[in-house]
């Protein structure tokens, strides 16, 4: 190794420790000078020291960075171990910290720099991020931790043993594409359950909406609906809200449609981006003309990682993957309409998921595009209906409908005017 290579190596090792201590440091700022076991510069000195026994193997072989860890961890546990009977603070995080710091050390030197560099971000990263796994962790209940738990070990065992070819009569049902789908929805799905779950309604009606539009935004429109009819001067942020989640749900839409079928981003594109700008500007209006400052309602959203959820999405998705290829088949590819249509009613995700993986194979890129348009608008609609059937004929319902309706225009407006001056070899043939 080179001499320039070797100090450049030793640079990265110290600047790991660096990195590191500053976000220990930055904890432990309140403590007096002296008064902590390790800060900014005893980490940087961690993380050199790592370093120059990686280069102390190059010299004397392996036996050398075993010997400097044994001493270095000896001290500092014993240092650490006075610290914690004077405070009675029994943590250990910081103790594995500069060991790990010490073992990124020794890899940039001996190792991938690339690897200890990143190695020392998510460290700092998950030391930072102390206080919000806490609260994640205490806002969680056991039974939607187990969930999860379950779900995974399912995923990690099962997944591998399922067959990853077609084994219906159609030739289109694979058990393991299915389940890995499914999988995917439900962990996007989980992502805004827990966002909601954490922040709660502290957070107020537009974040909730946002989130809430990743787990079900039919779900949260009725819920607001419910909250809107108790509580009527909120009525108008809380229609904000659902249109908000309206909105993530046609991005949820384009991307996972764009995913499977890269083909449909375009035509996709034009009809869904100006819906989902109106809707966002819509909400915007709605907002700043509204003095409402309510927090959002408590939203009770059922857990999208519980085993029968996600059991039931797969059944919906098999479903439908299935009735659109055979009715396509038997009858022609227009009855893929009334499946959008019908899909539509109860989720946008089904129907997405299985037209994509039709494209280019059973269904041209036209039909696919509108089959899942007529998706998404039958399902805009469904959600102004149960607005009006459980928040009545109040503002809710009633800035819900005028937004959906513009919301609706405005896709069209794109979809076919928008349409005219896209490149024909971006758009459907």
């Amino acid at each position: 190794m080179e001499l320039v290579e070797v100090f450049q190596r030793l640079s990265v090792a110290f600047s790991v420790g660096l990195l590191v201590g500053c976000e220990r440091g930055w904890q432990e700022r309140d403590e007096r000078s002296g008064g902590r076991t390790a800060g900014i510069r005893t980490f940087g000195l961690a993380g050199f020291l790592g370093g120059l026994s990686g280069y102390l193997q190059t010299l004397a072989g392996p036996v050398a960075p075993a010997v400097v860890l044994l001493l270095f961890g000896s001290a500092f546990v014993l240092f650490r171990m006075r610290e914690a009977k004077e405070e009675e603070d029994f943590g250990v995080t910081t103790v594995v910290a500069a060991l790990v710091v010490f073992a990124l050390g020794a890899t940039a030197v001996v190792g991938d720099v690339r690897v200890a560099a990143a190695g020392s971000v998510a460290t700092t990263a998950l030391l930072a991020a102390k206080r919000s796994l806490h609260t994640f962790l205490e806002k969680l209940t056991w039974l939607e931790l187990r969930a999860a738990i379950v779900l995974l070990a399912m995923t990690l065992v099962a997944l591998p043993l399922l067959p990853n070819e077609t084994v219906d009569p159609w030739n289109v049902l694979n058990p393991f594409e299915l389940w890995l789908l499914t999988i995917t929805i439900a962990a996007i799905s989980f992502a805004g359950y827990v966002a909601i779950r954490v922040a709660g309604a502290s957070r107020g009606i537009l974040f909730a909406g946002a989130a809430g539009g990743l787990v079900s935004s039919t779900a949260l429109t009725l819920s607001f609906a419910r909250f809107a009819a108790e509580a009527p001067e909120s009525a108008r942020r809380l229609a904000s809200g659902a249109a908000i989640a309206g909105a993530l749900s046609l991005i949820r839409v384009l991307v996972i449609g764009a995913a499977l079928a890269p083909v449909l981003l375009v035509p996709l594109a034009i009809g869904l981006v100006p819906a989902v700008l109106m809707m966002l500007a819509a909400s915007v209006v709605v907002i700043l003309r509204d003095a409402s400052k309510k927090a959002a309602p408590d939203l009770h959203l059922d857990n999208p990682f519980e085993l029968g959820e996600v059991l039931r999405f797969g059944a919906l998705l098999g479903t439908v993957i299935v009735a659109s290829k055979v009715l396509v088949d038997k009858i022609g590819a227009t009855m893929l309409f009334a499946v959008a249509a019908i899909s539509g009613l109860m989720d946008l995700d089904a129907i997405t998921l299985s037209t994509a993986r039709l494209t280019g194979t059973t269904v041209d890129t036209t039909t696919a595009v509108a089959a899942i348009l007529i998706a998404v608008v039958v399902n805009l609609l469904t959600k102004v209906v149960l607005a009006f059937t459980a928040g009545g004929k109040g503002p809710y319902a009633l800035t819900l409908a005028v937004t959906t309706a513009l919301a609706i225009a405005a896709g069209a407006l794109g979809y076919f005017v928008l349409g005219s001056f896209v490149p024909a070899s971006f758009m459907p043939a």
